[in-house]
């Protein structure tokens, strides 16, 4: 009887076992299935980007009217921006396609600084005209290139998910088909891209791709341990695995994978080599039912960014989710808002610790900047603001323009009806060069 009892015993455990392990693989070929279908969006949605870009530029050339021009070249300057986005979704972090990418930066550039200026006192130079054909004719080159991509993923039935398994076994993998033929792309690019540089377009560009700037000297896959164990407030005793990525890349980082035994949970973080400095975290740990408000979570935040040496931050947006909140901190310097040095932190408010950071911006574009004066008084500034807007707060803060310029503007956060907005106007000009409505609630302004 004993026996046949431990028998049936037995059996559910292996049911219960088998079940979860179907349920697990099940999980996680979903997630996989998802990972796929969005790279494959991303990859066939550039297609056409490209496809577009090509005829809208020859559409431009073939117009006379300076009134059709301008938006033809905003709508320019909109493509290359979303083609941009989608190369940026694709698993090609480790392939070097910087080329690429600068080619569409450069268009969109390009496009943006000839449709806002005024045509009527400014019309396309014959320099520009030659420019634009250049841009017409270099355009078609990807476009050919990428249809040939996208035709190999057709016919072999090719998976977005190989890619990124062939990195993580290989730093430099051979024989994927997707890699070989963005790797012709990034070729063809590069022997036209340099020859027909415009230094109009190139000396102002800010660089924010990646984090090779980054100063310190390196440290070594010990000395990254260390670091996460501090910055995450770790036992000396928690395991901790590390792997430095591939050594062509100009910004090298530790990935870490972290277990937490108290939450048994896993943490994943990156570090770069440059300086030691923690890119990003992520936590999976269960969050419980909220205890912590999110005003008390910012705080919690704040002191979490004094505690790592981030110095000077100020909040700048809140939002929650479920039991997350949702932060970003930015830093400011003689009073001035640094909008481009930004930190992310996502924190649960279960007990207000923190399980998701990024500084990835912070990082790109910290430096130790001069800041001008303005040109334009708040008051002067402040009559280029609807009037539909009621003003209650103002401050000085340095954005990034649509140009990827950093620039000095007058930061107005105003509110109509229940909505509220934050309005940037140009400190020099006096043009508006951002507004955004902020997803929050405004109480007692009177």
């Amino acid at each position: 009887m004993i026996k046949e009892a431990a028998i049936g015993v037995l059996a559910v455990g292996i049911l219960g076992t088998s079940y979860w392990g179907y349920t697990e693989h099940k999980a996680k070929n979903e997630i996989k299935v998802q990972a796929e279908n969005n790279y494959q969006r991303a990859f066939h949605e550039l297609t056409y980007e490209l496809d577009l870009l090509h005829d809208k530029i020859g559409d431009t050339l073939a117009m006379k009217s300076k009134s059709s021009i301008s938006p033809a070249l905003v709508e320019v300057w909109g493509i290359t921006s979303q083609a941009h986005s989608n190369v940026g979704q694709l698993p090609l972090r480790l392939l070097p396609i910087n080329n690429t990418e600068e080619f569409l930066t450069d268009i969109g550039d390009f496009s943006y600084r000839t449709a806002v200026r005024d045509l009527d006192k400014e019309p396309l130079t014959e320099n520009e005209y030659a420019k634009l054909q250049k841009l017409y004719e270099n355009s078609a080159e990807i476009q050919g290139e990428i249809r040939k991509v996208q035709h190999m993923v057709f016919e072999n039935k090719l998976r977005w998910m190989d890619v990124e398994l062939a990195y993580a076994k290989d730093q430099n993998p051979k024989n994927n088909a997707i890699i070989d033929g963005f790797k012709t792309v990034e070729k063809n690019v590069m022997t036209y891209s340099d020859a027909n540089a415009d230094p109009s377009l190139t000396d102002f560009k800010v660089n924010r791709s990646n984090l090779a700037n980054v100063k310190g000297e390196k440290v070594t896959k010990e000395q990254a341990i260390d670091i996460a164990k501090k910055f995450l407030e770790l036992n000396s005793t928690v395991q901790i695995k590390a792997q430095l990525t591939g050594e062509k890349l100009k910004d090298r980082y530790y990935t870490l994978e972290i277990r937490e035994p108290k939450t048994n949970s896993e943490i994943y973080m990156d570090i770069t080599e440059k300086g030691g400095y923690p890119v990003w975290v992520i936590d999976s740990r269960a969050i419980k039912p909220q205890k912590v408000d999110l005003n008390q979570a910012s705080i919690n935040g704040l002191k979490f960014l004094e505690r790592n040496k981030f110095s000077n931050m100020e909040l700048t947006e809140s939002s929650q989710y479920d039991t997350v909140g949702v932060f970003t901190y930015v830093s400011k310097q003689d009073g001035v808002r640094i909008y481009p040095e930004s930190v992310t932190m996502k924190i649960a408010l279960d007990d207000g610790s923190i399980v998701g950071f990024s500084s990835r911006n912070y990082l790109s574009a910290f430096a130790k900047r001069t800041i001008p004066k303005p040109k334009i008084s708040v008051e002067q500034a402040r009559n280029n603001i609807s009037s539909n807007i009621k003003i209650m707060e103002e401050r000085k803060a340095i954005i990034l323009n649509k140009l990827n310029q950093e620039v000095l503007c007058y930061e107005f956060v105003g509110i109509r009806g229940n909505d509220t907005y934050q309005v940037f106007i140009n400190a020099d000009t006096g043009m508006e060069e951002q507004i955004k409505k902020l997803n929050v609630l405004v109480e007692n302004y009177d």
